[in-house]
């Protein structure tokens, strides 16, 4: 192995890295903001609860497809190049 090709598959490491440290901060933050006013949401209104957790479980699994999208994107970052 020559020095370009570890360059490159240091900046492929290095690329997958940062895909997957960006990638993975959106769907925390998204997730516990939902959580969170989902929580406050049942709090004032216990009534509501069952459509409340309905609503925070679906779109907790559509912001976590963010997630997968970027560890999807890291797997071929590192091993299809």
């Amino acid at each position: 192995m020559n020095i370009a090709e570890a360059i490159v598959k240091a900046a492929c490491a290095i690329g997958a890295g940062l895909c997957m440290g960006i990638g993975a901060i959106g769907p925390a933050i998204g997730e516990g903001n939902a959580v969170g006013k989902a929580l406050e949401g049942m709090a004032r209104q216990p009534e509501a609860a069952s459509n409340l957790r309905t609503n925070m479980i679906v779109g907790c699994a559509i912001t976590e497809t963010t997630g997968i999208y970027a560890l999807l994107i890291s797997f071929l970052i590192l091993f299809a190049l």
